[in-house]
């Protein structure tokens, strides 16, 4: 099976090396996104809420290059530096997908690049038409 390599300038360019996602048959590996303005490069600092909507919007732009959204997404892995947070990005989380709701994991970590304090990745399946 080859795979796809999938790059978006919609979302922030990969901070080392590896891919934005890469696609295996209908199913699409989505990298750890961090709370980076794809124009700028800057990180969203502070309200968390905040943090956690650019995230998804990042894996958005980047499952949309790969031919999907946020729907396609059966498993998603959160990573906080402070799981206190948890309640607030499950808010976030609620008003951003719709059930059925994806599996997932969060995780509570030391610390994340670039001094992140939030980040995700995904995993997305396709219909075979697309």
């Amino acid at each position: 099976m080859a795979k796809q390599i999938i790059q978006t300038e919609q979302a922030p360019a990969a901070i080392g090396p590896y891919s934005q996602a890469v696609r295996a048959g209908d199913t699409v590996y989505l990298s750890g996104q961090i709370p980076l303005i794809p124009d700028t490069g800057e990180l969203v600092t502070g309200d968390i809420q905040l943090q956690a909507r650019q995230v998804f919007n990042n894996l958005a732009a980047v499952a949309e290059a790969a031919g999907g959204g946020l729907g396609e997404i059966v498993k998603l892995n959160i990573f906080l530096t402070d799981l206190a947070h948890f309640p607030l990005v499950n808010e976030v989380m609620a008003e951003t997908f719709a059930e059925p709701y994806p599996a997932r994991a969060a995780i509570g970590v030391a610390a994340l690049p670039k001094g992140a304090e939030i980040e995700m990745d995904a995993i997305m399946v396709l219909d075979a038409d697309n």
